[in-house]
């Protein structure tokens, strides 16, 4: 089962299952996701697509009978929609989480335990001032007056209660922290500055670049993510740890910004706006944002095949179709 599964990376995990050969169901609210991601699969023998909530304690007790491990990526997305709307973005984060784990209890005492991977993120690390972030850091917010730091803190609790689950429970879990994961299906109206740009170029639209642009941030494309995803699942040695998931080749936003003008339109302008004009006053925002991935890369054979270029011109792509 994975949850979010019509959505952006969910939609690409569900074909990578199906083509490994797997039974999925895709459970989704299509709040932010769309039916329309998994075009590619819907018919499938092997693939089925359930509209509801993880919420929904009798829905998921029902799906739950029928697998063996779970994918869970349902979420709230986006720094816009944090901002927008941070009390939804807070309840999306833990509740889906803290029903999940309560009826998997349930089912390992009645027959056994089912593998699960819950996708954390890179927020959850705060504005923590290193170069480099490591699975053990210390996890630094801003105040809690700052609706920006709530997403990475209701992360990073579903984190303390996956792991709670594993140390008192026996829960089998992997946790990834995900790193700007792009590519197609994702869509800029969250505020992801990828299609975001992307989007604005193919529209001879000016391209805003948040502040001065010179924010470093890694990019991964989602195929790379969700390869990693399913290797770790597939490795014992992987069970109750927490893993950076992503790529850690950096790059300023304002520089992605300028290969994104010269790939899909030369010429289109580059516009610079103030966080508070795009979010609020009291907005903040980290400036550096890399991730260790020597956990990852001494766990599992991680070798992404997609470099900024290829992901840029990917995006292009499927979105000029």
């Amino acid at each position: 089962m994975v949850t979010g599964g019509a959505g952006f990376i969910g939609s690409h995990l569900v074909e990578m299952l199906i083509a490994r050969g797997d039974c999925v169901m895709a459970l989704d609210d299509e709040s932010t996701g769309r039916a329309d991601n998994l075009h590619s699969v819907r018919d499938h023998f092997d693939f089925s697509l359930v509209r509801g909530r993880v919420e929904n304690r009798a829905l998921l007790a029902e799906l739950l009978a029928d697998a063996d491990e779970v994918y869970h990526l349902a979420a709230a997305v986006g720094v816009r929609l944090i901002a927008q709307s941070p009390v939804e973005s807070i309840q999306r984060n833990l509740q889906p989480t803290d029903v999940l784990l309560e009826e998997l209890a349930k089912v390992a005492r009645e027959r056994g335990p089912i593998k699960l991977f819950l996708a954390s993120s890179s927020e959850v690390y705060g504005k923590n001032p290193k170069e480099a972030w490591t699975e053990e850091d210390s996890l630094v917010f801003g105040p809690t007056s700052c609706m920006r730091w709530s997403y990475g803190a209701s992360k990073a609790l579903d984190e303390f209660l996956a792991l709670a689950h594993h140390e008192e429970h026996g829960q089998p879990l992997v946790i990834g922290r995900f790193f700007n994961v792009v590519g197609p299906r994702q869509t800029g109206r969250y505020g992801m500055v990828l299609p975001r740009f992307v989007e604005s170029a193919l529209a001879d639209r000016p391209l805003t670049v948040h502040d001065d642009g010179q924010q470093v941030r890694c990019f991964a494309h989602v195929e790379d993510v969700c390869r990693a995803i399913l290797q770790l699942m597939d490795t014992p040695a992987a069970n109750g740890q927490v893993f950076n998931i992503g790529s850690d080749q950096a790059t300023t936003i304002l520089d992605l910004a300028k290969q994104v003008v010269a790939i899909v339109r030369p010429g289109v302008e580059i516009e610079h706006e103030s966080y508070a004009e795009a979010y609020s006053p009291n907005f903040e925002d980290v400036r550096r944002r890399v991730p260790d991935l020597t956990k990852l890369r001494s766990t599992i054979n991680y070798a992404p095949r997609y470099d900024l270029e290829a992901m840029i011109r990917d995006v292009f792509h499927s979105k000029r179709r």
